[in-house]
Formats: C-alpha cells, structure tokens, sequence
C-alpha cells in the first residue's frame, strides 16, 4: 500500500475538473472514464466519486464553466460603455468568436447529445440562453417576440456550426462574421 499523498497534494475538485476538461476536450464523451481521468492524476478512481457521484456530474462541472464564461462575456457589454445597437452586434460577435475559438469546448456544449448527461447540460444551456435572451431585449429598441430572439440565437448557433472545423479561430471567419451579425441586428431592428 502507498503512503498517502501529503496534505499539498491532496485530490482537489479542481484538479479532476481540469484532466476531465482535457480528456472530454480531446476524446469523445464515451472514451473518457473516471478510471482513465484517475490514471491521469496518479489516484484511484474511488477518490474521484469522492467528489463527483459519476462522470455524468463531472461533464457538468467542466461544461457549467464554460457557459459561465459565455455568460460572463454577453455581461461585459450589456453593462459596459456604448450604443445599445453597438453592444447588440458585440454580444451577437463575441457569441460567434467564443465558439470559433473554442470549438470543442462549444461542441460540448451546445452539440453533444447523450441521455446520460443530456438533463443536466441542457440545464446549463437554458440559463445560459436566458442570459442571452435577456441581453439581447435589455438593448433593442423594441419589445422583440420570443421567437426573434430564439431565431437570433439559432443564426448565430448555426454559423459556429457551419465554420466549426473550417476555420481554425474566429479571426479567420472575422470579416463574415461582422456581415452575419449586421445582417442579424437589422432584421431583429425591423417591425414586426
């Protein structure tokens, strides 16, 4: 039997986090397992569930993170300086770069079906669209229809999804990007 680990190197929550954030970044879903994220981090699998009921929970935890920085972007220029119209378009375009420049991650979180952690990451996705669905009433200059902004969202959703793995970052799509999103805010800026 080994000694145990020194209180500095004990097992934390986020460093099973990280290694599982790598393998789901690198594998599919269905090739990663606790035993695998253990072996990575030189400790049973036993002291993963110590942390995480079963690698469903774990998937949430890494794809909560990024939908909290998806979050965190749209907040940044809801409440920062400008033009609502401006802060429309850079919320719409900070939505496409996120995606573009973390497409796995975006895959995980918007793209991945599996009954296994379907619940729990569809959850993370409703909060995450109700943010944006906030955001984007929050700056147009009129009451917009549910289905304008669910439209606005899928527009947006399918132009990540058309560039995901053509393009190797947003800047390479940037200049159509900025069409997609005009083309966008002018059609939610028109009378119903």
């Amino acid at each position: 039997m080994s000694p145990r680990k020194p209180t500095s190197q004990e097992l934390t929550k986020e460093m099973i986090i990280n290694e599982a954030r790598t393998q789901f970044v690198e594998k599919d879903f269905h090739q990663v397992s606790m035993r695998s994220i253990a072996r990575q981090l030189g400790c049973s699998h036993g002291a993963l569930y110590y942390h995480f009921q079963n690698k469903a929970e774990l998937f949430y935890a890494v794809i909560k993170e990024y939908f909290q920085n998806l979050n965190k972007l749209m907040e940044e220029f809801v409440d920062g300086p400008g033009e609502p119209q401006a802060k429309l378009q850079s919320i719409f375009l900070r939505f496409i770069e996120f995606g573009l420049n973390n497409q796995s991650q975006y895959e995980l979180m918007f793209m991945m079906r599996n009954n296994e952690v379907d619940g729990l990451s569809q959850e993370a996705a409703n909060l995450c669209y109700q943010k944006f669905s906030q955001s984007v009433q929050s700056l147009s200059d009129k009451q917009l229809k549910i289905s304008e902004i669910y439209s606005a969202f899928i527009s947006l959703h399918g132009f990540v999804s058309h560039y995901r793995g053509y393009v190797a970052n947003f800047e390479e799509a940037k200049d159509v990007a900025h069409l997609h999103v005009i083309f966008i805010a002018k059609a939610l800026s028109q009378p119903s």
